[in-house]
């Protein structure tokens, strides 16, 4: 088995250093799950692969191209501004799940809590797609699991507070879209 991503197809390479990317630019994943995931994907796409000895280098590679463009950063980062943004939703009683793998986890966080005013969550590829592309998908359902609807209350209480911290959003075909560079510090 070979650990040189030269060894593979092009499309292969660029797709494993893709994950790699998001995995470690998501700011959420440990470094077990990233190398976890990782592996699976060299297993699936990459067979001929050494897993044990690429993985360690996709996410090198991940790493070190994170820390030269953080190095550029502003002080304060639009993942910075949404977590003040969380902190300040839990603290008025809503719900917050970040970087879940689906809506049932989140249910099931929305379900064990006392009295929640509501339930705001993100999956682990709209993190991804946040990193790629600038945008990240907010979900926001009242306690009971019912999707928020244009002019309600809880919906405009969330909008009004993104943009409090200068964080455009946009409320479109049930969810909340927010844009902000994706530019969470990382340590692994």
């Amino acid at each position: 088995m070979t650990s040189n991503l030269q060894s593979v197809d092009e499309r292969t390479a660029r797709e494993l250093r893709g994950l790699a990317r998001v995995l470690v630019r998501s700011g959420y994943a440990d470094h077990a799950a990233i190398t976890a995931a990782l592996t699976e994907a060299v297993r699936e796409d990459a067979p001929s692969m050494d897993a044990g000895a690429l993985v360690p280098l996709l996410i090198g590679e991940a790493v070190m191209d994170l820390n030269a463009d953080a190095a550029t950063w502003p002080e304060t980062t639009d993942p910075d501004r949404l977590d003040a943004v969380l902190a300040e939703l839990e603290e008025l009683g809503v719900v917050v799940v970040r970087y879940t793998s689906d809506h049932h986890e989140a249910r099931k966080v929305l379900e064990a809590a006392d009295s929640p005013q509501g339930l705001v969550f993100f999956t682990d590829t709209d993190v991804w797609h946040a990193v790629d592309f600038g945008m990240l998908e907010l979900k926001l359902w009242h306690p009971d699991t019912a999707n928020v609807a244009p002019g309600e209350p809880l919906l405009e209480d969330v909008l009004e507070l993104l943009h409090r911290h200068d964080l455009p959003a946009a409320f479109d075909e049930g969810r909340i879209e927010v844009t902000l560079n994706w530019q969470r510090r990382v340590t692994l």
